[in-house]
C-alpha cells in the first residue's frame, strides 16, 4: 500500500466555504459513503459536520470525518 500525504478540497458546507485536507484514502471512502447513502459528498460532509459541532468539545472537521468513517467502516 502506497501512502500519500493530505490533499485539500475546497465545498460549501450549510452555506460556507471550507477547505478540508484529508489522505486519498478517505477520499475516497468519503465518496463511496456518499454513494451509499445517495448524497453528494458534499452533503455526506454537512451531516457530519452538524453532529461534530453538538459535541461539547468538537474535532476538527477532517478529524471527525476521519473518525465517522472508521466508525461507519466497523458498524458502530
Amino acid at each position: 500500500m502506497r501512502l500519500e500525504g493530505p490533499t485539500k478540497r475546497s465545498m460549501m458546507i450549510a452555506g460556507h466555504a471550507t477547505s478540508i485536507s484529508l489522505e486519498p484514502i478517505f477520499w475516497d471512502a468519503l465518496r463511496e459513503a456518499a454513494e451509499e447513502d445517495g448524497l453528494p459528498v458534499n452533503a455526506l460532509v454537512a451531516r457530519i459536520d452538524a453532529e461534530r459541532v453538538e459535541r461539547p468539545d468538537p474535532p476538527n472537521l477532517a478529524s471527525a470525518i476521519r473518525v465517522w468513517l472508521f466508525e461507519r467502516r466497523r458498524g458502530a
